[in-house]
């Protein structure tokens, strides 16, 4: 029974000073597979260089380069020049993260605008060059996917750690995004993100950490992707085999999108 952290931040120096550590950790508790995005310019060269731990035959590591909204407004130009060369460079590379954030800093709307137009540029890139996105979202829902029909894209992705509603979740899965269930599931007092796991179906959703963020006084690690699954496990009624085998199917067709002939054997 394996699984796939869909998101974690792998070249952070809090894991990646100790990346074997971590990664054996991982495999004990089944996880094999991780997504490892970029946030800015600064750190895409530390991201695609995870690529050298991968082999041939069994590709570990998949990445997505991107800008993420908080450096929406710093974003030159030719960040966006040579992020397209990367991802030509780099043809199983995924698009991300970026998305919206009108939450964190409270943007103005002159910021918000920056942040959109820097969404849909790396919306329209994926979609030129036909890669699955990975998407922040915080209190934007409707601007995401306002964006997404705007550029017309389709291409999928994953909206990741999802905290928003049931009807938020349902607008994103019409957008054509899979669902990010993470860490959010471990606190017990998150009750959205609870109701999301229990009435959405196992066909829209996948399993992350965002690592190594989102726990309070611990640093996250990607084997608490299994303690996340036993919990949507038991919170959707379905056992967690059967969970590990579906996010396991989601992560699988949307890393076909991006595969080289050597990373399907």
């Amino acid at each position: 029974m394996n699984f796939t952290d869909s998101h974690c931040h792998l070249a952070d120096p809090a894991l990646r000073d100790r990346l074997p550590e971590i990664l054996a950790q991982a495999a004990e508790q089944g996880v094999m597979r991780f997504i490892v995005p970029a946030t800015q310019r600064s750190d895409w060269a530390d991201v695609v260089q995870l690529l050298e731990m991968n082999t041939p035959f069994e590709p570990r590591v998949h990445i997505a380069l991107g800008i993420h909204p908080w450096f929406a407004e710093a974003a030159a130009p030719q960040d966006f020049a040579e992020l397209e060369c990367l991802l030509l460079q780099y043809p199983q590379a995924w698009v991300g993260e970026t998305g919206l954030d009108f939450l964190v800093n409270r943007p103005s709307e002159t910021q918000k605008q920056r942040q959109i137009e820097t969404f849909r540029r790396q919306l329209e890139l994926a979609q030129r060059l036909q890669r699955p996105v990975i998407v922040h979202n915080v209190k934007a829902t409707a601007a995401i996917a306002d964006a997404a029909k705007r550029t017309g894209f389709t291409q999928g992705g994953i909206v990741h750690a999802f905290s928003g509603s049931v009807e938020e979740a349902r607008i994103l899965l019409h957008c054509g995004f899979k669902i990010g269930i993470g860490s959010l599931l471990l606190n017990p007092k998150a009750k959205k993100v609870r109701q999301v796991v229990a009435k959405l179906a196992w066909h829209d959703m996948v399993l992350e950490t965002d690592s190594p963020f989102m726990l309070h006084n611990e640093t996250n690690t990607p084997a608490n992707v299994r303690r996340i699954a036993e919990i949507a496990a038991e919170l959707s009624g379905v056992d967690l085999a059967e969970t590990a085998c579906k996010t396991e199917e989601n992560i699988s067709k949307l890393l076909k999108q991006t595969a080289r002939p050597t990373d399907l054997k």
